[in-house]
């Protein structure tokens, strides 16, 4: 097959990039973890191809099911194979270019290994599912079907026994799942003994320099240290007090806070995941009272600003299925792991979620931002404000309830307001519409309704599965709203069926097949479980 071909090839070039691996001095044991994690991949798929299919049934109609999922596999392969390039330094460039760059990533496992190892399921269960169905001979079909059958059996579930028969397909085997926790620690204390080695070669400021990268995440450092040297404003960002600067020759956004704001920098550090935008670097001038956050990736646009971007008059709805289902599960990831360290946002909307659109196959890298500015003013529904009084569309009702009593902000900053306001991300971005932006209320009256029950109206074609799902978000009820946990597997879920049935891509009636069906089966009793 073609796109088998194509995994090849990327494994290939990996290989020949780690055919430099001493010269791998940033991240060297992640990207060695990442190489193998890729030359597994391919030899399990190989591998279930191999035994479960002919080679005069490569070219059947069944078989062209399995292409779609490897096309998934071949584009994560191509993402890991960027971040080995970036690990590997130019002898000729400063090397802590590299290391301000990479040393302090959660990109290896928590996205690239985490997006592999999904890719890698989806494209067995294909390869599975096209064996089952393919050939002629029904004593052939049937003895497939029972191995099958077996390989999923009841005992299955539980993790240590699927681990020990299935392991080594999955990437999940004791030895890769060990790697996967060790990795980044180990690149931390090989980095620590490098700049030690080069500490008595190093100048005063680039040993300034060396500290900087040997501390613990969340020290608070001089900023001296970042404003001297090549330090460059470029541009506002025009989000979040961002600017893009130019610094030691790489491009980094940096969040610049005047006055007290030791609460907002400790939370800003004190998270790390490839979906929330967090810190990287902090630095303090103590005279100016002046913070500088070196965020931990240039995130050049908000999802708000994207939409206008990117639709037309033509193309209302801004992006394909499956990368709307995509956005959705960056999102929801991103918002799992703030919940886990009992952050809540309060904020959650277009506004707040910034994307970097990745050319040419129209997917975008999402990060969740602006939750350490929970505590501060800002836009509210009730009419309070000075500001645009849309923004109560974001807001649950018990939230706008609240604030209508006059209550504080912390009514916000709850699990279930989140997951609310998730609720109305998804809505524009399954239909590229605002939502209530057909409603001629506004102000005082759109949070009325809102507090009524009103909700956005899909229209007629889309998806029913993620209707539900969103649906289910936003119900009036918190305690009815599931937790992000829940609303990541059922988005995997989704995610996966869209990958394996790509007719299925085009919303509308054609989700009414019993296939299709399983989705919203699982919305709900996902959903439930979750309350």
């Amino acid at each position: 097959m073609e796109q088998l071909r194509q995994l090849g090839e990327v494994v290939g070039s990996i290989n020949v990039l780690m055919a430099f691996e001493p010269e791998l001095r940033i991240n060297p044991r992640q990207c060695r973890l990442l190489a193998d994690a890729c030359a597994h991949a391919l030899a399990a798929v190989t591998g279930e191809v191999r035994s479960s299919l002919r080679f005069d049934e490569r070219g059947g109609a069944k078989c062209r099911a399995i292409e779609p999922p490897l096309r998934e596999l071949h584009r994560a392969f191509r993402d890991a194979e960027a971040y080995l390039c970036h690990c590997l330094l130019d002898p000729r460039s400063f090397w802590a270019r590299a290391a301000v760059a990479v040393a302090r990533g959660t990109e290896c496992v928590e996205r690239h290994l985490h997006g592999i190892l999904w890719c890698v399921a989806v494209a067995v269960e294909a390869v599975e599912a096209a064996s089952e169905i393919a050939g002629s001979d029904p004593g052939e079909i049937a003895r497939r079907r029972t191995v099958l059958a077996k390989k999923y059996d009841g005992d299955m579930v539980e993790p240590g026994m699927f681990q020990n028969a299935h392991g080594e397909v999955y990437l999940v085997s004791r030895e890769l799942v060990s790697r996967m926790d060790m990795a980044s620690k180990e690149d931390r204390w090989l980095l620590s003994q490098l700049l030690d080695e080069m500490k008595p070669s190093l100048t005063k400021s680039e040993r300034r320099l060396a500290d900087v990268l040997a501390a613990p995440r969340g020290k608070v450092h001089p900023a001296s240290i970042l404003l001297t040297g090549d330090y460059t404003v470029r541009r506002r960002l025009g989000v979040h007090h961002l600017k893009e600067v130019q610094w030691m020759g790489e491009s980094f956004a940096v969040k610049h806070f005047i006055g007290d704001a030791d609460a907002e920098v400790k939370l800003l550090a004190s998270v790390a995941h490839p979906n929330v935008a967090h810190a990287a670097y902090c630095f303090r001038d103590e005279e100016r009272k002046e913070h500088y956050v070196v965020m931990d990736q240039l995130m050049p646009k908000d999802l708000g600003s994207y939409f206008k971007e990117v639709s037309c008059p033509r193309r209302r709805v801004p992006f394909p299925l499956v990368v709307a289902v995509d956005v959705m599960l960056q999102i929801a990831r991103g918002m799992e792991h703030l919940h886990a360290n009992r952050i809540y946002h309060g904020e959650l909307n277009p506004s707040n979620v910034l994307v970097k659109p990745r050319q040419p196959d129209g997917y975008v890298h999402v990060k969740v931002a602006g939750f350490e500015r929970s505590g501060t003013t800002v836009t509210t529904g009730n009419g309070n404000s000075g500001e645009d009084n849309s923004t109560c569309i974001w807001y649950a009702p018990e939230v706008l309830e609240k604030e209508e009593e006059g209550g504080d902000h912390a009514a916000r900053r709850t699990e279930k307001a989140d997951v609310y306001s998730f609720g109305m991300i998804c809505f524009e971005l399954l239909t590229g519409k605002v939502p209530f932006e057909d409603n001629h209320l506004q102000g005082d009256k759109t949070s009325k309704n809102i507090r009524a029950g009103e909700r956005p109206l899909f229209p007629f074609q889309a998806p029913k599965y993620l209707v539900a799902l969103t649906k289910r978000c936003w119900h009036a009820d918190p305690a009815q709203r599931p937790a992000f946990a829940s609303v990541c597997r059922v988005l995997r879920y989704v995610k996966r069926f869209l990958v394996m049935n790509p007719d299925q891509q085009q919303g509308g009636q054609a989700d009414a097949s019993p296939a299709a069906a399983a989705p919203a089966q699982l919305t709900t009793s996902t959903s439930r479980r979750s309350c």
